[in-house]
């Protein structure tokens, strides 16, 4: 298990829906911090948030953790997207209030990184210099599409998809050609043997932790290279 760091409550101020609580975890000798939204069913508390955000500070990568307005309501429903893209709008402007010396690159798990990168094609985020998708979700399981993709090539930022090979929210023979055309160059990495949640199966003989860790390597790592 990765180490603890200091967990500070910060808060993001929408213009629609007032504030929602966001999580600042900064590591002394951050690099880079990540604008980091959550999937659709769980909030920025959940333990695959909250790990991620922690094994990334070990790797000098800080982040902040946000609430869509509908979590921090206790709604189950996600919001319209108006509503989550201007929370993603907000949440870039806020880490960029509370970290000015650092570059930010912004994204999330599943849903979170899939309205980042819709608002970023819909308009430039401020600062931001590339986008991390924890499970890009391609379409709805068992049915296999590429229309939730196609804004992306109106992104024009570097791209990290990192994307598990048992994801039934992605078929990888569809995501792969979409990555390889993007503009400028994105990058693919695939989990083996990780579901959209990112478990493996015991007979794979990896454990969950180490896929994570191994996510959080090829995370900051490529934050980094982005300079």
């Amino acid at each position: 298990m990765s180490s603890r760091f200091p967990e500070r409550a910060q808060y993001v101020s929408t213009h629609g829906s007032g504030e929602v609580g966001a999580t600042l975890v900064r590591p002394d000798d951050a690099d880079a911090m990540l604008v980091f939204g959550h999937g659709a069913g769980a909030g920025m508390h959940h333990p695959f948030m909250t790990a991620m955000a922690h094994r990334l500070a070990t790797r000098r990568i800080a982040t902040l953790r946000y609430q869509f307005p509908y979590m921090e309501a206790g709604r189950r429903r996600p919001d319209l997207p108006p509503v989550l893209l201007e929370t993603v709008r907000a949440a870039v402007a806020r880490a960029a209030a509370l970290a000015p010396d650092l570059p930010l690159v912004a994204g999330g798990k599943s849903m979170g990184g899939r309205m980042t990168s819709m608002a970023a094609a819909e308009a430039d985020l401020p600062g931001v210099r590339g986008l991390v998708f924890f499970g890009f979700p391609l379409h709805p399981a068992k049915r296999p599409s590429t229309g939730r993709a196609e804004h992306l090539t109106a992104v024009g930022l570097p791209m990290l998809f990192l994307q598990g090979t048992r994801d039934a929210l992605a078929d990888l023979d569809l995501l792969a050609p979409i990555v390889e055309g993007l503009e400028p160059p994105a990058t693919l990495h695939i989990v083996e043997g990780a579901d959209h949640g990112f478990h493996v199966l015991v007979r794979s003989g990896r454990t969950d932790d180490e896929v994570a860790d191994e996510m959080a390597d090829r995370a900051a790592g490529w934050i980094r290279d982005l300079g």
